[in-house]
């Protein structure tokens, strides 16, 4: 069932979101942005923007929203498993596919399928992201690397902090680079004005990406994105703020761009050293047939 709370504004001022999560620790400042959009916060019978100020009189309403209840069911999603052993796999998630469960997504993760695949998986991140070292987003296609027990887990994570994970993307964006590579080092952290978006900030954690030319294309590039960190939305956040963000990127693009179903960018190459063997994997993953038949619509620069 779904409950409701009201609030009666005598003294206080401010915007409304911090208002409310200072009556309610239980609740983040982006989850009541997200029920004021769905008209679930009401002041004075009425729906509201999400930047209101509360003022002297107001009689707030807030309508909880459930949550929709995890269920952590092996699933067969037919994955892609492009190496396994004792303790480490390869898998290929493709673009549209979250990788752990989480509000909006209960079911037909890359967990679920890798449970109902998979024998064994580490414990370290939790119940509900066993073996999961590191993510890509919801429609970036590509291969991550996957723990099956717990020392395998430890190992790799300290790769990634040490910087010592290949991690190659393929991206395709907006306008042409004239320079062949580059690097771009900007931190990372929070929008400050927008909280469900990640931007360059003095504050934000250190970030580098290299990038080398591919293709160009009338209007477009075709780039090879190399990671050295390994921040959210970093090759986006990066590539935007060179003047370059991904086509089809709904977050961090234009708006007025190719139909293309999401973000234009593939998780192509991983390289590790194994927990075990102590020898270096590398794997490598094609561009989906999605991803090369917008390709196939371009006119390659002469």
């Amino acid at each position: 069932m779904q409950q409701q709370f009201e609030f009666h504004i005598e003294e206080e001022s401010g915007r409304i979101d911090k208002y409310l999560t200072e009556q309610n620790s239980d609740w983040s400042r982006s989850q009541i942005q997200d029920w004021i959009k769905l008209g679930l916060v009401t002041v004075n019978d009425k729906p509201i923007k999400p930047n209101y100020q509360v003022s002297n009189g107001d009689y707030i309403v807030v309508t909880e929203k459930e949550q929709q209840k995890i269920d952590l069911t092996p699933e067969n999603l037919n994955l892609n498993i492009v190496y396994e052993d004792d303790d480490v796999a390869v898998v290929y998630k493709p673009k549209g596919m979250v990788v752990h469960p989480a509000p909006g997504h209960p079911t037909k993760t890359l967990v679920h399928g890798l449970l109902y695949q998979l024998k064994n998986l580490s414990g370290i991140n939790g119940e509900i992201r066993p073996g999961i070292v590191h993510r890509i987003d919801m429609d970036t296609s590509g291969l991550l690397m996957v723990a099956k027990n717990d020392i395998a887990h430890r190992a790799l994570v300290e790769q990634l902090v040490d910087k010592s994970v290949t991690r190659v993307y393929t991206a395709l964006v907006h306008g042409v680079i004239p320079h062949n590579n580059g690097t771009i080092e900007a931190p990372i952290g929070r929008n400050p004005k927008e909280r469900q978006e990640m931007a360059i900030v003095d504050d934000g954690k250190e970030a580098t990406t290299h990038f080398n030319v591919l293709k160009r294309y009338e209007n477009y590039t075709l780039v090879e994105c190399i990671l050295e960190t390994g921040r959210t939305h970093q090759i986006r956040v990066h590539m935007k703020y060179i003047g370059y963000p991904l086509v089809g990127d709904p977050k961090y693009g234009p708006k007025k761009t190719m139909d293309t179903g999401g973000q234009m960018l593939h998780a192509g190459v991983i390289g590790f050293n194994h927990p075990t063997k102590n020898e270096y994997m590398e794997f490598e993953s094609p561009l989906p047939d999605a991803f090369e038949s917008v390709l196939k619509k371009l006119r390659p620069m002469t």
